[in-house]
């Protein structure tokens, strides 16, 4: 893999997409920092009031007459597999454009992001002609059906951490199901996705299905789930805009609502776990993009008798990272998304230390070749169980550790959290392992791994302030129809 010359990479003025064409917004201008240099990248120019309107409205206009939702399910499936192959193909010019902007290294996005979007988009054109009702039980003489259909619009909201690939959950289940989409990324991270609607209209994709609109949650997000012609809303976040969102969308419709949201994920490690094996996972599940992702695992719980040889390994694992910009393939640490959310995190540590903890690794910013938001990867002991360093989302790559000296201890330790997006668990018996899934309060539990892979059939979505319904897996198709009731007598 070879990195790029960020100065070399230049951005078009229109950065909204309606109508299958790129827009100039007429809105207030945002501007766009390199969090790997501080520099600014460009001014992002976002939609007005009647552009928005004008976006919702073209969606809507595509879903009632451009024929997508009534296309054959298998013509649906080609277009959105053409689509995929573009986006594989398109990887010289979109890796470059989602790692200049965004926390994600070249080498991520080459390695992963770009194959892992295209193969969203794959899964679900697969359920296409999955998907018809079903005949209901009644009498001889009836005949009762149930009949799914698309909601119409889809507003999306997708979040700066992994541009691409968030968004891909969003928009692929709904244009799947034959919905339209009027999609909001992140201001933060504004640039790449343009460019994947582009190649969307390019694979066959009728003008007005997919629609991008720039902007800030206040001025953008909150009028776009006000719209009335938006019938369903999708979003990723943290859990304090999504119950705004929740709210809006009960006072404007009501619309059904898929979130996920803010996370707090336990690891917990017992003695009869393979200790190595362990500790790497979890180093790496708490340093991955810089601990800027919904499930990374920031809470390590490890049985005491174990606990020093876990606590070497990380260290030893934590000194090894590379802090550097997204372009250089030398770099295993990229930036955080920006100064703000670096001090956000700095103060965080600051106040954890105020409060007795102890710093067994980093503790501030990181040592970088260049300017740029750069927070060292940090582990820290001595933490009080009611502190804001183990109850609240930090986003970045701050673990704190905790000892337990059994099961009960581990699981008590693990559901005491407002939070329940996901857990791990590192163990040798399978009789543990199964006990813990069970006990666990989160939506994904993963035993001896951590962290998402490419099995789309598995849905993800959190428990409790972690968010409502599921993204992935036939549950996020499903949550983009809604279900009809016929019953036919003559």
């Amino acid at each position: 893999m070879t990195g790029f010359d960020p100065d070399q990479i230049s951005l078009p003025k229109a950065n909204n997409f309606i109508g299958g064409r790129r827009v100039e917004g007429r809105g207030a201008a945002i501007t766009v920092r390199r969090p790997s240099d501080g520099r600014v990248q460009a001014d992002l120019d976002s939609v007005d009031a009647d552009q928005l309107a004008q976006a919702v409205e073209n969606a809507q206009s595509a879903y009632k007459s451009s024929g997508w939702a009534q296309t054959d399910p298998r013509g649906r499936m080609k277009v959105l597999r053409r689509w995929a192959d573009l986006i594989e193909a398109d990887a010289a010019t979109l890796a470059p454009l989602e790692a200049l902007g965004s926390t994600r290294t070249i080498n991520e996005i080459n390695g992963w992001d770009l194959s892992y979007a295209a193969e969203t988009i794959r899964f679900f054109a697969e359920w296409t002609d999955k998907v018809g009702g079903e005949v209901a039980a009644t009498t001889p003489d009836k005949l009762g059906l149930t009949i799914t259909e698309p909601y119409g619009v889809v507003a999306a909201i997708a979040p700066w951490n992994l541009p691409l690939v968030m968004a891909g959950w969003k928009i692929a289940p709904a244009i799947a199901a034959g919905n339209s989409v009027v999609l909001k990324p992140s201001e933060m991270t504004p640039f790449s996705i343009v460019r994947l609607a582009e190649l969307a209209v390019e694979a066959g994709l009728p003008a007005g299905v997919f629609n991008i609109v720039q902007g800030d949650g206040r001025s953008v997000g909150d009028p776009l789930v006000r719209r009335p012609e938006v019938a369903k809303v999708t979003f990723t976040g943290s859990t304090t805009t999504g119950a705004a969102i929740m709210a809006a969308c009960a006072q404007t419709g009501p619309k059904p609502v898929t979130l996920e949201l803010g996370g707090k994920s336990p690891q917990i490690i017992f003695a009869d776990a393979g200790i190595d094996k362990a500790a790497a996972i979890v180093a790496r599940a708490i340093t991955l993009n810089a601990g800027q992702v919904c499930v990374a695992g920031s809470r390590l719980l490890v049985q005491e008798k174990v606990a020093d040889q876990v606590i070497d390994r990380i260290l030893a694992a934590f000194a090894a990272h590379r802090a550097g910009p997204t372009w250089a393939v030398d770099t295993t640490l990229g930036p955080i998304i920006s100064e703000g959310q670096l001090d956000r995190i700095d103060g965080i540590v600051k106040r954890a230390v105020v409060d007795d903890a102890e710093v067994l690794a980093g503790g501030g910013r990181a040592t970088a070749p260049q300017e740029g938001s750069y927070f060292a990867p940090t582990l820290l002991a001595n933490v009080d169980q009611r502190s804001e360093v183990v109850q609240g989302e930090i986003f970045g790559p701050v673990l704190t550790v905790q000892t337990f000296a059994d099961e009960d201890e581990a699981y008590a330790l693990a559901n005491d959290s407002a939070y329940g997006l996901a857990a791990g668990v590192h163990t040798g018996d399978v009789a543990r392992a199964l006990r813990a899934t069970r006990s666990l309060e989160a939506g994904t539990v993963w035993v001896n791994r951590y962290g998402r892979s490419n099995d789309f059939i598995l849905p993800t979505g959190g428990y409790k302030q972690s968010g409502i319904g599921k993204d992935l897996g036939r549950e996020a198709y499903m949550a983009n129809l809604k279900t009809k009731t016929a019953l036919i007598e003559f």
